[in-house]
């Protein structure tokens, strides 16, 4: 077997917890994928708060997601780095997909801390403005519980790729970067 290196093999290049972490909690924004009822894979980019391990976002009750989900639960996330908004020194730099389950909520306890907590966010100089946008009696809140994560490392990649990385820090190769790479080969 080839030895496993940048760029083909990008399974190897994961992130450590406390950097998906990091990533997160900075970067402003996500994509949220479904299935539509014709089996369409489709993504919209929203606001989101990462806690508890899990991804929180909102839309509105009438729109086709909720439907989506509401008939299948299996949804994924991507965050990207490039969705820092502050300066993103010494922070990770690559990708993260969740796969995962959503469950639509619409009590007022959740309400109230998620508005509260995505408007500090997003608004810090007006969370209560934004807060009060969000306030809406046909507002959604989806939380998704990851189930898979697939990542990529990019810093952890070129530092492989200069030799600067010990083997072990590596993650366990993927079946597409072992033997689907090797039949395309």
């Amino acid at each position: 077997m080839p030895k496993l290196a940048y760029p083909e093999a990008v399974s190897i290049y994961p992130f450590n917890e406390n950097e998906v972490d990091m990533i997160m909690h900075n970067a402003m924004e996500c994509t949220l994928m479904w299935s539509t009822k014709d089996g369409w894979p489709v993504g919209v980019i929203h606001s989101f708060i990462w806690k508890n391990d899990k991804i929180w976002l909102t839309f509105l009750a009438n729109r086709h997601r909720a439907a989506a989900i509401r008939r299948d639960n299996r949804v994924s996330v991507t965050v990207s780095s490039r969705a820092y908004e502050n300066d993103a020194q010494n922070l990770p730099v690559g990708a993260i997909t969740f796969k995962g389950k959503g469950v639509l909520l619409d009590d007022d306890d959740t309400k109230r801390w998620f508005y509260k907590a995505l408007s500090e966010k997003n608004s810090p100089d007006n969370p209560e403005s934004m807060s009060e946008i969000l306030d809406s009696p046909t507002r959604l809140i989806l939380c998704v519980t990851p189930t898979k994560k697939i990542m990529y490392n990019k810093l952890l990649a070129e530092a492989h790729s200069k030799g600067e990385v010990a083997e072990e820090m590596l993650g366990k190769p993927l079946e597409s970067d072992t033997i689907r790479m090797n039949k395309t080969q």
